[in-house]
């Protein structure tokens, strides 16, 4: 079951390498990771572009905000779930989408939320 990961960043150059290294270091392999920035001036993509053997889709584009940045990632996932980790923002460990995953299979979840 292949997860989407959604990072929408603008102008968070001293946050997006951690928010980056937290999706990549997931025990769970099956990850498609998508980055939308919205057209970030701060050096950001000069960071995120460091990442981008890793990083399955790199949009960097101005957009009409969070929102719209957010659907532009929805409209390209491909995964069976989808999360959104912002720029900035990590995750608690290095198993948390192996526990997503397990919830879902365990659980006959349609939606989780956290």
């Amino acid at each position: 079951m292949k997860i989407s990961i959604i990072t929408i960043c603008l102008n968070r150059k001293k946050e997006i390498k951690e928010t980056i290294e937290s999706v990549l270091s997931q025990t769970y392999s099956n990850i498609e990771y998508i980055l939308i920035d919205g057209g970030s001036t701060d050096g950001s993509l000069k960071i995120i572009n460091t990442y981008s053997k890793e990083i399955d889709h790199v949009i960097s584009e101005s957009d009409n905000g969070i929102y719209s940045a957010i659907n532009k990632g929805l409209k390209i996932s491909t995964g069976e779930i989808i999360g959104l980790l912002h720029a900035g923002d990590l995750f608690y460990d290095d198993n948390v989408l192996s526990r997503v995953h397990n919830s879902f299979m365990e659980n006959d979840s349609d939606l989780i939320y956290g």
